[in-house]
């Protein structure tokens, strides 16, 4: 039963032989820094040693498992890291399919492409600049979020953004946003643009407003593209960043700041515990896994588009 799948592969591969030798080094690539480096993994369950050889370090089994979820350190890491990439995918979520919502409906070319070059132009800058830039907006000292607020009569001093703990991961959200919605629109845009245009001539032939037409053909038509998008950012919900907290992260907001790539770099290479850095990595790379093939399932089940 096996044989004949496995000689109808073959074939295929033997008649594609040019796209093989092609696709090669691409393959080799991601063997070698996506697989390869799998191998360290083992470190979670010694206590890695670097000047020892790896056949003499010292097994240990799930201790640094164990010891990582008793410490009080990592648990507020964690609840860190949740709330800042809900935060992020909601609000990226939200503000992209918003935006190209909006972005669609302005007719003139000119100004649509205009709006849409400066809207994704922040996508390119690097966190080092962006954070930079938002230290100086949020500054005490001239910054122009609290010389506006201060104008208009919400506030009546300025106030030490960066130094109140309960506002860092809002700030954390905003900053996403600023810096990726223009681009995280550029796929919604392409695909409103497959959308039929006589769905939106025949509405409009029974009435439907501008608002009308929006809800019910322009987000039906994106569906199923934002179902696939939402699994498969739901795959980095332990990924709420690294530069924008560490550089925007202070010693008075460091309890909502850290993330687990900053304890990773904390225990890793700070402290040079290996081993506890590796379980913290293993950990986030294992719940990512586990939550795309979860948002699959249930996509499927409710018969919409998946990726898998």
């Amino acid at each position: 039963m096996t044989a004949a799948p496995r000689s109808s592969l073959l074939k295929r591969m033997r008649s594609q032989k040019q796209l093989m030798i092609m696709s090669l080094p691409l393959l080799l690539y991601v063997l070698l820094f996506n697989y390869y480096p799998i191998w360290g993994w083992l470190q979670a369950f010694q206590d890695y040693k670097p000047a020892l050889p790896f056949s003499q370090q010292d097994w240990v089994g799930f201790k640094q498992f164990k010891f990582l979820f008793k410490d009080d350190t990592f648990l507020l890491v964690l609840r860190n890291t949740i709330g800042m990439s809900f935060i992020n995918l909601v609000l990226g979520f939200v503000t992209a399919i918003v935006f190209a919502i909006l972005l669609n409906e302005i007719k003139s070319k000119l100004h649509k492409r205009t709006i849409q070059t400066i809207s994704y132009l922040p996508h390119f800058l690097s966190w080092i600049i962006v954070t930079g830039l938002v230290a100086n907006a949020l500054s005490v000292d001239g910054g122009i979020v609290n010389v506006v607020l201060m104008k208009l009569g919400f506030i009546h001093e300025p106030i030490m953004w960066l130094s109140k703990p309960h506002y860092f991961w809002g700030i954390v959200g905003a900053s996403h946003v600023w810096k990726e919605v223009g681009w995280n629109a550029i796929i919604y845009l392409a695909a409103i643009t497959s959308i039929d245009p006589s769905l939106y001539e025949a509405a409009e032939i029974d009435g439907a407003n501008r608002y009308r037409k929006m809800l019910n053909i322009t987000l039906p038509g994106i569906r199923s593209i934002v179902i696939i998008l939402l699994i498969m950012n739901l795959g980095w919900i332990l990924d709420a960043g690294f530069e924008v907290q560490y550089l925007l992260g202070n010693g008075v907001v460091v309890d909502w700041s850290q993330t687990i790539d900053i304890f990773v770099l904390k225990y890793g290479l700070q402290i040079g515990n290996y081993s506890l850095a590796t379980a913290a990595g293993i950990f986030k790379s294992v719940v990512s896994i586990t939550l795309i093939f979860v948002a699959n399932t249930i996509a499927k089940r409710f018969g919409e588009d998946r990726l898998i």
